[in-house]
């Protein structure tokens, strides 16, 4: 395990791990990752500001079901500025996710300083090798989901509340160890995340300040000045800076709390039974089955003389049961309870382990325990793995620039680029599965080259992406519509309908596992040979490296089956093009 002092690095390493293994974005994430862009490309306008902001952001196209909030995407652009400054546009997504992934695990590393103080240097490493074996958490602490944002607040909270002294006060003046004023803290750092992020945190606050009160850990005289002034704060914030970005005023989160929990209509979106919360997401969330069967009850057992552990627990588990009863759930509405039930779980865990030498017993429990890790760690790289191959749109995005940018590295063999060059600008439509799984518009900038850029002229690079995202169906049947593209994203060529298109590339997607004995062949589409020989990105890899294993075993695979997704289409200019034609 890693020593107390590194582990802020092995938390962060995890998350920068799954964010280069997956650099792509999904559509939950699309405006927070799209307002960014705008804000760093057309910056914040002072003047004929309706007009310039209606004209180039995109919100005013795309403007979803209910508005959401500038605050978040403002920061991170603010804070990848300099590192896009320093090494070009191209980078610029991945670096918007590593500030949110960077705060993200300076959170959690927060609460695990706070286990440290108050229960030693062991509970806090079991905190952290628990915590870097979920899949979850740390797959989605860079995307831009608004809950990821809200997540960092939350888990500050909660190390707020973990005390190094056994906190029974009953007078309201004393407080010799900053109980108090590490509450309010707390407070103010949840109401700030209901405000701003996601209402449903004012539920998670709730049943905090309820724990609080009724155990008593604290008096409402303690906790409702915080939250009185955070909560004005938290709105002088929102406000304001949303109503300029959406033109109107607005307080995003209210707006959500009312589409959502008054008028129910998050319900369109699937609703599942009461208890999928506790059967279903909480135990993939957990990953480890020892975490919520054995290490969180022995916490709450064998510390009993704590209230920390319960004060981990009670409020969370509260959380979850009451949030049960909305209609519409996803994993993603309950990431918050994560990091305060790893906590306590660490703490059962380092109850058990410094006992492995007094009983049999003990001493298996301790090698289950250590083996249940490493294996939870194994699956959570798996599912990282798996995860990555779900955003054929970004791959083919990827594929798409350096082609355009770079065609001497991309056309085939004897193909004469000079004499049927790309145009300067170059317009591209992507179809709504292409946006999906990760085409933004951060991914029509110019890729980082330098190899290219000095063996080749920088000029032929410097074209310029036109990216449309037009989802009207009246409009997709017009013959005339596609004529104005040079390139096409899309799920169907079937529905380009006007033109005549080479298909140039395909970028795969993840359609669950397939076992393979000798003599079999793969099954899906992606077996034929014209779809195996235009393959790119991430189902060129897996294609490879199934037929290498294959090979070395006789035939015997068992892995992903990936399925041709985006056909990446370019559009017929004469003659000379030479290539398989598709006719609409």
């Amino acid at each position: 395990m890693a020593r107390i002092d590194d582990s802020y690095i092995l938390i962060l390493v995890v998350v920068w791990f799954n964010l280069l293994i997956a650099p792509y974005t999904k559509v939950e994430e699309s405006f927070n990752i799209q307002a960014a862009h705008d804000v760093l490309v057309h910056g914040v306008p002072t003047s004929n500001v309706y007009d310039r902001l209606s004209s180039t952001y995109d919100h005013f196209t795309f403007p979803g079901a209910v508005p959401r909030t500038f605050v978040g995407p403002v920061i991170l652009a603010a804070f990848s500025q300099p590192f896009i400054a320093l090494f070009g546009f191209g980078s610029a997504q991945g670096f918007v996710r590593m500030m949110l992934g960077s705060f993200n695990a300076a959170a959690m590393s927060a609460l695990m300083y706070n286990v440290q103080r108050s229960f030693g240097v062991r509970a806090a490493r079991w905190y952290a090798v628990l915590q870097i074996s979920q899949f979850h958490v740390m797959f989605y602490a860079s995307r831009t989901l608004p809950n990821m944002f809200a997540f960092g607040l939350t888990t500050l909270a909660y190390s707020q509340l973990i005390s190094r002294s056994r906190p029974y006060f009953s007078s309201r003046e004393n407080d010799p160890y900053g109980m108090f004023n590490r509450q309010r803290l707390a407070v103010c750092l949840l109401v700030f995340a209901a405000v701003i992020f996601r209402s449903e945190v004012a539920l998670l606050l709730l049943t905090i300040a309820v724990f609080l009160v009724a155990y008593p850990l604290s008096h409402v005289e303690v906790l409702i000045p915080p939250f009185a002034v955070s909560f004005i704060m938290a709105l002088l914030i929102s406000v304001p800076l949303d109503s300029y970005f959406w033109q109107k005023p607005v307080w995003p989160e209210l707006w959500g709390f009312y589409y959502n929990a008054v008028l129910g209509s998050s319900s369109a979106w699937g609703v599942s039974p009461w208890h999928w919360y506790f059967t279903s997401a909480l135990p993939r969330l957990l990953l480890n089955p020892l975490v919520y069967l054995l290490l969180i009850p022995t916490a709450l057992h064998k510390l009993g003389t704590s209230p920390i552990p319960k004060l981990l627990v009670v409020p969370s588990l509260l959380f979850v049961a009451i949030y049960s009863l909305q209609p519409h759930k996803e994993t993603r509405f309950i990431f918050y309870v994560v990091p305060p039930l790893t906590a306590a779980a660490a703490l059962g865990a380092d109850w058990i382990f410094t006992r492995r030498n007094k009983t049999r017993l003990y001493r298996l429990t301790s090698h289950l325990l250590v083996l249940s890790v490493l294996a939870s760690f194994a699956a959570s790289i798996g599912m990282s793995v798996i995860s990555s191959l779900n955003y054929p749109g970004g791959d083919a995005m990827f594929y798409l620039r350096r082609r355009i940018h770079h065609p001497e590295f991309y056309q085939p063999a004897g193909y004469d680029h000079d004499h049927d060059p790309e145009p300067r600008d170059v317009r591209v439509h992507a179809d709504v599965l292409s946006c999906m799984t990760g085409v933004t518009l951060f991914e029509t900038s110019r890729p980082i080259s330098r190899l290219a850029d000095f063996i080749h002229n920088r000029e032929r690079g410097d074209h310029r992406i036109i990216l449309d995202r037009t989802e009207d169906p009246i409009t997709l049947l017009n013959p005339n519509f596609w004529l104005q593209f040079d390139y096409v994203l899309a799920e169907d060529p079937a529905k380009v309908k006007g033109g005549e298109w080479d298909e140039v590339a395909v970028a795969a997607g993840y359609a669950g596992i397939e076992f393979l004995r000798p003599g079999m062949e793969g099954g899906g589409d992606i077996e034929k040979a014209e779809n195996k020989k235009l393959l790119v990105r991430r189902g060129w890899l897996v294609d490879v490296l199934k037929d290498n294993i294959r090979d070395l075993t006789g035939g015997w695979w068992i892995g992903p089956r990936m399925e041709p997704r985006i056909h990446i289409l370019r559009r017929v200019k004469g003659a000379r093009n030479g290539g398989k034609g598709v006719v609409a």
